[in-house]
């Protein structure tokens, strides 16, 4: 059971970035979103996924580099469109 609840919550903290990414990819607008936070956040979503590798849980890795990719999407169009 706890398997399951980690998977649902990964699942649905990932997916809750699409809309972010498919708004910040058609606009190009990333005035309302924070260099610093967004730094911050890629990193320590990167070092969630190391976490996972480490202790070999599959939620956590899976969630974490899928999330990686969705966040980094969104700092490098902030980085770009600055």
């Amino acid at each position: 059971m706890d398997q399951y609840i980690g998977l649902i919550a990964a699942f649905l903290t990932t997916v809750s970035f699409i809309p972010q990414v498919i708004q910040v990819i058609r606009t190009k607008d990333t005035s309302g979103i924070s260099l610093i936070m967004y730094s911050m956040f890629v990193v320590g979503v990167f070092l969630w996924a190391i976490h996972g590798i480490i202790n070999r849980d599959g939620a956590v890795i899976i969630a974490n580099c899928f999330t990686l990719v969705l966040s980094s999407t969104v700092l490098a169009y902030k980085i770009k469109y600055k």
